[in-house]
């Protein structure tokens, strides 16, 4: 019965095409000329600190063999020096660059957190098949909504909303973001206790893949599908006591029409479960409960949305960005005792979208409201600031972004780490122990290959 349904669906909304065509096609014919090709602004800002887009980098000088290998990953920015340091002393000359978890994690650190902050480089760019699926999506992507939930019609292939008027348009461009089609890596969950020790939460193999970016895939396809977005694949190898459990998630672009699905294999049980507590503030038990579920990847957009979103607008920021540096370290080096090694983090200013989320009437979640800072180019979270009910600023995210020239994309809020302000913090997807799985990206599998059954056969305890 599922077919013919969104068969329907599907039809109804090409002969419904021009009443509810997200922006008129005078907007749309915006992207590509005043606007890159995925919804920013093309030009320099006034003083030139943030340059003008000009399309993917030289790739010359890229060592492609090398990313393509997985092998350990290029910097092509290593040779630069900082342009200035930002401090807890100076904080004030930079206080409109600065969001409120940054000044935050500045003072509460004075005299050993800084930012180093370096050129601005806008090298993030996609293939022109992706171009050309934004420019479809800005004319005819609507949001369907009942109830809570929410999802995407008419959005394949590109940024469903490059041209948002509305906090849940930006977010869901977060959710369709250009990252690639699909990898694989293998990292390390780390949690840090109060006197500065670090506890492994996880070692684990990772599968990412994007299936709204099967490239040539069609409108009616994705929802016979069932709107699949992003699948994730994940085994675990330590520590010990927690080696040989796996879990896999089909998240959707449609919660009005599909479901997310989570399975998780536990060794103890020995069997699959379904696993629907994986989101929001749920203690996350793949990092040991150091942060919520949807504190990772930075917080996608998910159904039974407890949030109220309105963008408070534009502005310039400093964010981590082009964090390729990252690659090269191992946990000396990208960790202290009370936070991160500062040098470690590269800043740049780049212009940001901010949008705040306020708790919807009658929802429950530990975090009454959270502001998000995306960056216009990749539209994925940089930094991510949360409040407790009482109105105290209470969780900082850093959310890095790396560039993988040989996809091409900025490989955006993938690796983050978390601030607990009156308590410790923690990090994911920070170090990765095995050069020949460095966000190394391969070939799509299957739809199918995430699914439960892989967990079943991959198992080995």
């Amino acid at each position: 019965m599922f077919k013919p349904v969104v068969t329907m669906v599907y039809l109804l909304l090409m002969i419904s095409v021009p009443a509810l065509a997200a922006v008129s096609r005078e907007e749309a014919a915006r992207l590509g000329k005043d606007l890159t090709p995925l919804g920013a602004e093309r030009a320099a800002n006034s003083d030139g600190s943030i340059p003008e887009w000009n399309g993917c980098p030289d790739m010359k000088k890229v060592p492609m063999a090398q990313l393509q290998s997985g092998d350990r990953r290029w910097d092509p920015y290593a040779q630069e020096s900082a342009l200035y340091r930002v401090t807890a002393t100076n904080m004030a000359q930079y206080d409109a660059l600065l969001s409120d978890g940054v000044k935050a994690l500045l003072q509460k650190y004075p005299t050993s957190l800084y930012l180093d902050v370096y050129p601005t480089h806008r090298n993030h760019c996609a293939p022109e098949w992706v171009y050309e699926g934004t420019k479809a999506n800005a004319t005819r992507a609507t949001l369907e909504v009942k109830g809570d939930n929410d999802g995407l019609l008419g959005a394949i292939n590109g940024i469903p909303f490059p041209i948002p008027k509305t906090g849940s348009e930006v977010r869901w461009n977060t959710n369709l973001r250009w990252r690639g089609q699909s990898y694989e890596s293998k990292s390390r969950q780390y949690s840090f206790t109060t006197n500065g020790e670090r506890v492994l939460g996880s070692q684990s193999y990772q599968r990412d893949q994007f299936e709204a970016y099967r490239q040539d895939i069609s409108l009616q396809k994705h929802a016979e599908q069932g709107f699949l977005n992003w699948l994730f694949l994940q085994f675990t190898d330590a520590p010990s006591f927690r080696a040989g459990e796996g879990l896999v998630s089909r998240d959707t672009d449609n919660y009005v029409q599909s479901d997310r699905k989570v399975s998780q294999y536990l060794v103890g049980q020995r069997r699959v479960r379904r696993s629907p507590n994986v989101g929001w503030d749920t203690p996350d038990f793949v990092n040991s409960g150091a942060n919520f579920f949807d504190e990772v990847f930075g917080s996608p957009y998910t159904n039974d949305e407890r949030y109220d979103y309105r963008i408070v607008g534009k502005q310039e920021a400093l964010i981590p960005y082009n964090n390729n540096k990252i690659f090269a370290l191992d946990e000396d080096g990208v960790f202290g005792k009370e936070h991160h090694q500062p040098d470690a983090i590269r800043w740049e200013k780049h212009r940001v979208w901010v949008v705040e989320a306020t708790l919807k009437p009658g929802k429950r979640h530990a975090v009454s409201k959270r502001k998000f800072y995306i960056d216009e180019d990749t539209w994925g979270t940089s930094l991510m600031d949360g409040w407790d009910p009482s109105g105290t600023l209470w969780r900082v995210s850093l959310n890095l972004a790396f560039y993988l020239p040989d996809v091409p994309t900025q490989m955006s809020s993938y690796a983050d780490l978390l601030y607990i302000l009156d308590a410790s913090w923690s990090a994911r997807n920070m170090v990765y122990f095995d050069p020949g799985y460095q966000l190394k990206a391969v070939e799509m599998k299957p739809e199918r290959y995430f699914s439960p059954s892989s967990l079943i056969i991959r198992s080995v305890r």
